[in-house]
C-alpha cells in the first residue's frame, strides 16, 4: 500500500471515528432528556427500599500470589452470581436484591459464606483459592502486564481509551504512613496498564430508591463516606510499601486518570470522583457526568429512548448507563429496570468506598451500619449536610481513607473528632435508630452493630492488624516480602475462620 493510500485509509478511519462520536454525543443527551422527563411524570418503580451488594475477590495460588485463572474458575462455577472483573485475578459477587427488614442480616451473611464456599471449591480445581482482601498484597509490577487484563473486549478497549486519553503510562505516586519507629515509606511506580485499578477490590453497596428519595440519600452516603473507610479500611500495603491505611482511594485515582499533568494543573475533573456539591435530585449528578467527561465506551444501540416512553416502555438508556459507569464516584447514581415487573425502572444509590474483607461477618456488620445510619440521616428533620460544607465531607473521606482510626473527622455540633469516638457517640445510635426504621429485627442489629461497637472500642480494623502483624514479623527477623506472605497466610486462615477483624490475635 503506497504512502497516500495509507494516509487517505487514515483519514477515513478518523472521518468514521468523529461521526461514531457525534452520534454517541446525541444519543447520550437523548437519554439524559429521557430521565428528565422520566422524573417529571413520575415513570420510576416506586416499590419498598431493597438492598444489594457487590464483592470482588481476589485469586491467589499456593505461593500466596495472584492466580491468573478467573477463566477456569468461573467455567467450573456456571453460576451466573460470579462474574469477571479487570483482571485474570479477580472475580465478582453479585447478590440478588433483597429488603432490609427482619432478619435480611443474617439472611446476607449465610448467603455469601454458601456462596463463597461454592467459589473456593471451584477455585481449588484451578488450584487457587480466594483472599477477599482490599489489596492484595503480593502483587507486583509484573502483574500489572496488559496480558494480565481479562479475555474481554470491552476491558481491552477501555484500556486503550484512558491511555490514550491520559497520553502517557499510568503513574503511581504515594507518600505512606510510617510503620511504628520507621520512617515514612513511599511508592514510585508506573505500569503500561490500567490493570492496578484490578488491585482494588472492593465491597458495593447498593440501595434501591424512589426519585424523591434519591437526593437525601445519596447527600447522607457522601457524609458517611469518610467515616466509613475510617472505621473499614483494610488495604495498607501495595507492592510492597506500607501506605494508606485504605489506599484503594488513591490508588483506583491514579490507575483511572484520564488526565495528563497539564490538564490536572488546568483543574480538569478527574474521572474517579467525590463530587463537588449537595444535589436535589439525581438528575443532577446525570448532568455532570455529562457536561464534564466525554465518553471512552462510545458504543450505541437503535433505542430511542424518547420513544420507548412514549409507547409507555421502559427505556434501557444504554449509552447513559455506559457512560456513568466509567465516571467513577464513590457514590455513583445507577439507573436500570426492573426484571419482571414489566420494564418498569428503577434508582440506586451505589456506594464503593468499602473494600473487600475481612470476613463476612464485617462486611455485613459494614452494611448494617452504612444503611442504618443513612437512612437516619436521610430522614432527619434537619439534614447534617446543611451544616457541613461540601468540601468538608470531602476532607473527611481522604483523611479516613489516609489515616484510618488515627484520623480526624468533622461533624457538625462534634466537631473534629477521632473515627471511634464518632461512631460511639453519635452514629451507632442513628445507624440503630435507622435500622429499627428500616423494620430490622432488634437481634440482627444488636449483632452486627455489635461488631462496628467492638471494632471501634478496640481500634482494630482489617488495615491495622495488617499493619501490625508485618511490623511483628518484620522485628522478629523477615524481610518485607516474606512478611507479606505470611501476613496473608494467617489473614486467609482468620478470613475462613469467620470471626470478626476486632478478635483476631496478631
Amino acid at each position: 500500500m503506497s504512502r497516500r493510500e495509507k494516509k487517505r485509509g487514515r483519514m477515513v478511519n478518523e472521518v468514521l471515528a468523529n461521526s461514531e462520536r457525534a452520534h454517541y454525543r446525541r444519543k447520550v443527551q437523548r437519554c439524559l432528556d429521557s430521565v428528565e422527563l422520566m422524573l417529571t411524570e413520575g415513570r420510576f418503580c416506586e416499590q419498598p427500599q431493597r438492598i444489594g451488594l457487590e464483592l470482588e475477590l481476589n485469586l491467589i495460588d499456593g505461593a500466596m500470589r495472584p492466580s491468573m485463572s478467573n477463566g477456569e474458575v468461573l467455567d467450573h462455577l456456571a453460576d451466573p452470581v460470579f462474574t469477571s472483573e479487570l483482571g485474570q485475578h479477580n472475580l465478582e459477587l453479585n447478590v440478588p436484591p433483597r429488603t432490609l427488614g427482619g432478619d435480611a442480616l443474617f439472611e446476607l451473611d449465610g448467603w455469601l459464606r454458601d456462596s463463597l464456599t461454592k467459589a473456593d471449591i471451584s477455585a481449588a480445581h484451578a488450584g487457587a483459592s480466594l483472599a477477599m482482601i482490599g489489596i492484595l498484597p503480593t502483587l507486583d509490577e509484573e502483574h500489572f502486564e496488559a496480558k494480565w487484563l481479562t479475555s474481554n473486549p470491552r476491558y481491552s478497549l477501555l484500556n486503550d481509551e484512558i491511555l490514550a486519553a491520559r497520553g502517557e503510562r499510568t503513574q503511581l505516586e504515594m507518600e505512606g504512613l510510617a510503620l511504628p519507629g520507621r520512617r515514612p515509606e513511599t511508592l514510585r511506580s508506573h505500569a503500561d496498564s490500567i490493570l492496578p485499578e484490578a488491585a482494588c477490590t472492593s465491597a458495593q453497596l447498593h440501595l434501591q430508591v424512589g426519585p424523591d428519595e434519591f437526593a437525601p440519600y445519596w447527600n447522607a452516603s457522601q457524609c458517611l463516606a469518610g467515616v466509613q473507610l475510617a472505621i473499614g479500611s483494610n488495604s495498607p500495603f501495595l507492592l510492597g510499601k506500607a501506605l494508606w491505611h485504605e489506599t484503594r482511594i488513591p490508588l483506583f485515582l491514579q490507575s483511572t486518570d484520564t488526565r495528563p499533568q497539564e490538564l490536572k494543573n488546568q483543574g480538569v475533573r478527574p474521572r474517579v470522583w467525590f463530587g463537588e456539591k449537595w444535589i436535589t435530585s439525581i438528575f443532577d449528578l446525570f448532568e455532570e457526568n455529562v457536561r464534564y467527561f466525554p465518553g471512552l465506551l462510545t458504543e450505541t444501540d437503535s433505542e430511542d429512548p424518547i420513544d420507548v416512553l412514549e409507547s409507555g416502555g421502559a427505556p434501557k438508556l444504554t449509552e447513559l448507563r455506559m457512560h456513568n459507569g466509567t465516571v467513577w464516584r464513590w457514590n455513583r447514581p445507577v439507573y436500570d429496570v426492573v426484571d419482571g415487573v414489566d420494564g418498569v425502572a428503577h434508582l440506586r444509590v451505589e456506594n464503593r468506598v468499602l473494600p473487600a474483607g475481612p470476613t463476612v461477618a464485617d462486611i455485613a456488620a459494614n452494611a448494617a451500619f452504612f444503611y442504618g445510619a443513612q437512612r437516619a440521616l436521610a430522614e432527619a428533620e434537619r439534614p447534617v449536610w446543611s451544616a457541613m460544607s461540601f468540601a468538608t465531607a470531602e476532607t473527611n473521606l481522604y483523611n479516613g481513607a489516609r489515616d484510618g482510626m488515627d484520623a480526624q473527622l468533622y461533624w457538625p455540633d462534634v466537631g473534629w473528632s477521632s473515627p471511634d469516638e464518632l461512631v460511639l457517640r453519635v452514629l451507632l445510635p442513628l445507624a440503630a435508630a435507622g435500622l429499627a426504621s428500616a423494620g430490622v429485627s432488634a437481634r440482627a442489629a444488636d449483632r452486627y452493630l455489635g461488631i462496628i461497637e467492638r471494632r471501634c472500642l478496640t481500634r482494630r480494623t482489617g488495615s491495622a492488624w495488617q499493619r501490625d502483624c508485618v511490623d511483628r514479623l518484620e522485628r522478629a527477623g523477615a524481610d518485607r516480602e516474606s512478611a507479606l506472605h505470611d501476613m496473608l497466610i494467617r489473614y486467609t486462615d482468620h478470613m475462613h475462620a469467620g470471626d470478626p477483624v476486632h478478635t483476631w490475635p496478631v
